[in-house]
């Protein structure tokens, strides 16, 4: 009977074991996809379209960034092979001592049985009972041939459970064996594909150094140029607060500077828009985020830094920017060349988007989340379709990071 607990308790342990390893198993299976996609959408965003005009500098932070997911991806991979590596092997094992325990067993089976049919030729069992010198001792010799014939059967039973767990076992094994021939496959074509990633790199870094200087001075005026813009938007934002808050009837006796005075209506958006804080939408359909927000030195040059005010997305062509929330239209800043930068408020929050090509709102309009907003533009030079999206408490800029959902 012990036996038959204990080889009951060997198959729930393993059925657990497996489903511990199938949770862990299957968040890296996902990390695994989720990379994969990332990088075929890296390529088709930054390395399908035919530039017109090289730009190495832009091409190496590009190609950077696909290196740096090929390593996160190729991790993935090692992490993930060497779990199957460890499934295996407990498998192995536990498949070795299942066979010692299903050998032990049918053992002892067939002794019983040959046991049993010796004892029948001997003497019947009729003559077993027979024999008793009174009834209760009858009624005991007939309980035990009971529970003896139940004993064998159960025996029986714990045979034909035993050997399907070794079926499964096996079944296993050889599914876990494909898997880890697959992911090493895969592993070694990753390998393939960064060394190629690496070798241009290599020759972009060269090209980059023979014309350093100009790289350099490009770069300083683009730091500088966003600066501008930056401040341009700042002061767009102070000034739409002040003409906001004269509207205001029943101002408040302390006022302070540079934020809005909320209506009750305002302040319930405003703390709506903050419950959802992490998961708010993005406000591109399909994309990447190519630059993360705040202070971060440049990859290239050492001692040059970027002051990155809101998150840059690269997108497919024509493809439109969307509202992260309800709000309402304050004011659309034009740029250089026509291109848009529309600010949305959100109770005392704004959510900018700038590099929009064409308009579908203007100044005053109420908005919905997921509403279109207007085309994002595509660089004919570098062929990106770009969207820098920032977000503001006030006058203060927020990382949108942690506000938007993470895919």
């Amino acid at each position: 009977m012990k036996k038959i607990f204990l080889h009951i308790f060997i198959f729930t342990f393993s059925f657990l074991s497996v489903s511990i390893n199938a949770q862990t198993k299957a968040e890296l299976e996902q990390q695994r996809k989720k990379y994969k996609k990332e990088i075929n959408q890296l390529n088709k965003l930054l390395f399908s379209e035919q530039k017109k005009e090289k730009n190495a500098l832009e091409e190496l932070r590009d190609l950077n960034q696909k290196i740096e997911l090929r390593n996160k991806l190729l991790a993935t991979i090692e992490s993930e092979t060497k779990l199957l590596s460890r499934k295996i092997n407990t498998n192995e094992s536990k498949l070795k001592k299942l066979k010692t325990n299903l050998a032990s067993l049918k053992e002892d089976y067939a002794e019983m049985i040959y046991k049993s049919y010796k004892s029948k030729s001997q003497q019947s069992r009729l003559m077993f009972l027979l024999s008793s010198q009174n009834f209760y001792q009858a009624y005991k010799r007939m309980e035990y041939m009971k529970q003896y014939t139940k004993f064998r059967k159960k025996q029986g039973e714990s045979i034909v459970v035993q050997t399907k767990v070794i079926e499964s076992v096996i079944d296993s094994l050889n599914i876990q064996k494909i898997e880890k021939d697959t992911l090493l496959v895969f592993e070694k074509n990753q390998k393939t594909e960064i060394e190629n990633d690496k070798k241009n790199q290599e020759n972009l870094i060269s090209t980059i150094k023979k014309r350093e200087n100009k790289y350099k001075r490009d770069l300083r005026n683009k730091i500088k140029e966003d600066k501008l813009i930056a401040a341009r938007i700042d002061k767009l934002i102070k000034e739409e607060i002040a003409r906001a808050n004269r509207k205001i009837k029943n101002k408040p006796k302390t006022v302070k500077r540079n934020e809005f005075i909320l209506s009750p209506e305002a302040k319930v958006l405003a703390a709506n828009f903050e419950s959802n804080k992490g998961k708010l939408p993005w406000p591109i359909e399909q994309g990447l985020i190519t630059r993360k927000f705040g202070v971060q030195p440049h990859p290239t040059f050492p001692g040059i830094t970027i002051n990155s005010t809101g998150l840059h997305f690269v997108t497919a062509k024509e493809s439109d920017a969307e509202a992260i929330f309800d709000g309402e239209v304050l004011n659309i800043l034009v740029g250089s060349g026509g291109i848009k930068n529309v600010m949305v408020r959100h109770g005392n929050y704004i959510s900018s988007y700038n590099n929009i090509e064409s308009l579908y709102v203007k100044k005053g309009d109420k908005i919905k989340t997921g509403q279109k907003i207007g085309k994002i533009f595509t660089d004919k030079v570098s062929g990106k379709t770009k969207l820098v999206f920032s977000l503001f408490k006030n006058t203060k800029r927020l990382n949108p990071s942690s506000w938007i959902l993470k895919r």
